[in-house]
């Protein structure tokens, strides 16, 4: 069935294309991550050849940007009603589900890498750590991924993508407040232990973190990928809910 995934995946990224949102959506990434590492995060005030300042700002991009690629994912086809024609293929839900995600996500990886050239900028004007720029972007990427998928998730929920899209960034922007520490303190000094634990390992920001330094450790990538996993699994499981259910 890797067949039905690649076509639902090659119909999928055509669909963006097709559309004025790849373009835009490219477009202003290109323009904000480079803009807020040189303006908000004065890359050039900090005297290192790095590409920290462009790391620290591209988790708050990807609240806003990530649900705006993922909301029409399925809330597009209720409103067109063309769910029910795509469910009566011959096409396994994971197939659909997996192909609408990876489009997305490759969107999100050819965004990544129109800050290329800044990684070029940075090995020209010093001596940088490139291996902790290549996790970064790795980590990047996965997180990337893990706010898509949430979305997408949420998308199956409605027929209105701006709907899908409030939905998306609330999820994304909660994912990456939880664990920092003006919230960990709002549940105040007798909130049980577990819960703060809890709340801290469902940060994404803490997790995206570790990949910022270079580290690539295990309970990060599983974050990563069983956050992406289980949305993915809630949206099949939503649509299969919905199939035959119209609007």
């Amino acid at each position: 069935m890797i067949h039905a995934l690649h076509a639902v995946y090659r119909r999928e990224l055509t669909a963006y294309f097709q559309t004025p949102l790849a373009y835009v959506f490219l477009a202003v990434f290109a323009f904000c991550a480079p803009a807020f590492a040189f303006h908000i995060g004065r890359f050039f005030d900090t005297n290192r050849a790095d590409l920290a300042p462009m790391f620290d700002y591209l988790p708050w991009l990807f609240v806003v940007l990530m649900p705006a690629l993922a909301m029409r994912a399925w809330a597009e086809e209720r409103d067109r009603g063309t769910l029910e024609f795509l469910m009566a293929l011959p096409i396994p839900l994971w197939a659909s589900t997996g192909g609408k995600f990876l489009a997305a996500w490759s969107i999100a990886a050819i965004a990544l890498g129109l800050t290329f050239p800044m990684w070029i900028a940075v090995n020209y004007l010093g001596a940088p750590d490139n291996a902790a720029i290549a996790t970064g972007y790795l980590g990047a990427w996965l997180m990337a991924g893990a706010y898509l998928a949430v979305g997408q998730a949420l998308s199956a929920t409605t027929s209105n993508q701006v709907v899908a899209f409030v939905l998306g960034a609330g999820a994304a922007f909660l994912l990456t407040m939880a664990g920092l520490p003006f919230v960990l303190s709002a549940l105040g000094e007798n909130a049980p232990a577990a819960l703060s634990e809890f709340v801290a390992g469902l940060s994404a920001l803490e997790h995206y973190s570790a990949f910022r330094h270079g580290v690539i450790g295990l309970s990060d990538l599983t974050y990563f990928i069983g956050l992406i996993v289980t949305s993915l699994t809630l949206a099949g499981v939503l649509i299969a809910e919905r199939r035959g259910g119209g609007r």
